[in-house]
């Protein structure tokens, strides 16, 4: 590619997106890179690093986006891009020993939970869960008394859904202390709000579906470190258990990436003023945002990250004639322009009431709302909110 490490490293955050993983400047040869449709590659005699030599192992097509990702996170090394989020989860996890400690949010993407809590299950890994924003407590869990250290910190900052925000480094410090690799889950602060490399993190981790790609039309994961020894264990791990992306989907997932700056300014800018009604609203018994000054997390929020993002979460409060989680179906049954699923980070408003899924934690409130901000006009977005919790008076 033709920017420079010295050259990269001089742009703000806000160029990198758009100039990272450019083809080289060639007379004739396109802006873009172009997307690579084969399977196997030319080449004769015993393959070595750096080879494609098969579609399993390398695709020309990734190469720009984890170019472009591992400048955004100020890593090093090339990032690697999966197939799925879970890819690259279930990646991180076989980096954990056999009987190995991996200490977890107890609120945190529940396919990581889930994926954690089988392998718990089956013997394979002792996991420890706690609630990620008390510092001293995940302290004892990662070096117990008596008991063995933790051999994986899996840090998520803010907590999906319940936006507790980690202290990163002073975690990443004990946890390095105890020994142990510390992976941050930055899906929902992306680069551009946080970059968990610089604050201590060995591996960041990102669901590319999300605010990255951008547009809810791609399921990939993908990997950032600046560690070589942990790049090439994870890489190994991409090709024997094939974790591997798609190159029309890498292609459209770095077409997303290159306005991700512009997404995020707008979608936060939204995000701050809905909360700051919200948090006044008589129907909504509590909220949880990062940015406003009374969340528990604010302060933490506002010494570690660059934004607070364009996640909130509201607990919408029943009455005589229906209960909390009755009152948010209804809340999201009523609204119009925001968008009923699930995922987060596209361009379109989404909102859902988590406990619907089976998988979510039960210390997650039944009655609890994640909205995820998009692009769209935040008057609208509010007229469209305002209606809806109208509706539950009636």
């Amino acid at each position: 590619m033709s920017l420079s490490e010295e050259h990269a490293a001089a742009l703000s955050p806000e160029t990198l997106v758009v100039a990272a993983g450019r083809p080289e400047r060639k007379h004739d040869e396109p802006v873009n890179p172009p997307i690579v449709l084969s399977s196997t590659y030319f080449g004769t005699g015993p393959l070595s690093d750096g080879d494609r030599g098969y579609g399993r192992y390398a695709n020309p097509t990734w190469d720009p986006f984890e170019e472009a990702l591992a400048k955004l996170e100020g890593a090093g090394l090339p990032g690697l891009l999966y197939g799925s989020g879970l890819a690259a989860v279930s990646s991180v996890l076989s980096l954990v020993p056999a009987g190995g400690v991996v200490v977890m949010p107890s609120h945190s993407y529940s396919g990581s939970l889930v994926m954690a809590s089988e392998l718990a299950d089956k013997g394979f890994i002792e996991l420890r869960t706690v609630d990620i924003s008390d510092t001293e407590a995940v302290k004892a869990l990662i070096s117990p008394e008596g008991g063995r250290k933790a051999d994986l910190l899996w840090l998520e900052s803010p907590t999906n859904p319940m936006l507790g925000i980690a202290d990163v480094r002073a975690l990443a410090e004990a946890a390095h202390a105890a020994g142990a690799l510390v992976v941050t889950d930055n899906t929902f602060s992306t680069p551009l709000v946080q970059q968990p490399l610089a604050l201590g993190s060995d591996v960041v981790l990102h669901s590319v579906t999300k605010y990255l790609a951008g547009h809810s039309d791609v399921v990939l994961g993908a990997l950032v470190t600046s560690n070589p020894e942990l790049r090439a264990a994870l890489l190994h791990h991409r090709i024997i258990h094939g974790g591997i992306a798609g190159p029309f989907e890498a292609w459209l997932a770095l077409r997303g990436l290159r306005t991700l700056a512009l997404r995020i300014e707008r979608s936060q800018a939204s995000a701050a003023v809905l909360a700051e009604r919200l948090s006044t609203h008589p129907r909504v018994e509590a909220i949880r945002y990062p940015g406003l000054a009374t969340d528990p997390g604010h302060q933490r929020a506002t010494e570690q990250m660059k934004g607070f993002g364009s996640i909130l979460c509201i607990q919408i409060a029943g009455d005589d004639s229906r209960s909390g989680a009755e009152a948010a179906d209804q809340l999201v049954r009523a609204l119009q322009l925001w968008l009923p699923a699930t995922s987060l980070g596209g361009v379109e408003s989404l909102i859902e009431r988590r406990r619907r899924h089976t998988a979510e934690p039960l210390s997650v409130p039944e009655n609890l709302v994640r909205l995820s901000v998009g692009i769209e006009n935040v008057e609208d977005l509010w007229s469209d909110l305002e209606q809806a919790l109208k509706s539950l008076d009636s």
